[in-house]
């Protein structure tokens, strides 16, 4: 019992001693205080060029349908697909390879990556709309392919982790011409 009210009270001291108070130390009593700012003098109103800057999309240069999509639903979908891949231009491969310049490459040719021989033999180029399909279900879009994924099912997902691809990995639309339409 006596190691118990030990126990609790040096947990008492510690948690008070970690505690603080968020408020400053100052010798002015409140009473003396400067009165604080009003809510509207906190921060000026931006101004409207910064909000239309902040407006723009970071995908509006890609081609459409790419440039409607949502960046953060792009970001937040690649995160299911970045503990194998990186889009690190000069970086290295995970257990994926590093999909930096994918889109205009031949599939199954990055040097340094080993491939299955099902994508060594595959004849295409990665385009915006080959990875769609390959994200829908990798299994089926190439059968003998070694990547576990399952696949991304909602459309809307694909659309924007496609777009959030083709921003991080330096696509310029004369890499894929088959594939994007001209502007």
């Amino acid at each position: 019992m006596k190691l118990t009210s030990s126990l609790a009270v040096a947990a008492i001291v510690l948690l008070t001693a970690c505690g603080g108070s968020d408020a400053p130390e100052t010798d002015t009593p409140a009473a003396e205080a400067p009165p604080a700012k009003a809510p509207a003098e906190a921060a000026p109103a931006a101004a409207p060029a910064e909000a239309a800057v902040d407006a723009v999309s970071p995908f509006a240069a890609l081609p459409a349908p790419y440039n409607t999509a949502d960046y953060a639903r792009g970001r937040r979908t690649w995160k299911l697909c970045q503990s194998c891949h990186i889009t690190a231009e000069g970086g290295g491969n995970l257990v994926g390879p590093n999909l930096h310049g994918l889109f205009g490459r031949e599939a199954g040719t990055l040097e340094g990556f080993a491939y299955s021989p099902a994508l060594q033999e595959a004849d295409f180029i990665w385009t915006p709309d080959k990875v769609d399909h390959w994200l829908e279900n990798p299994r089926t879009f190439l059968p003998g392919n070694r990547m576990t994924f399952a696949g991304v099912r909602k459309p809307d997902d694909r659309l924007a982790v496609v777009a959030y691809l083709m921003s991080e990995t330096g696509f310029t639309a004369e890499a894929t011409p088959e594939d994007v339409p001209a502007e």
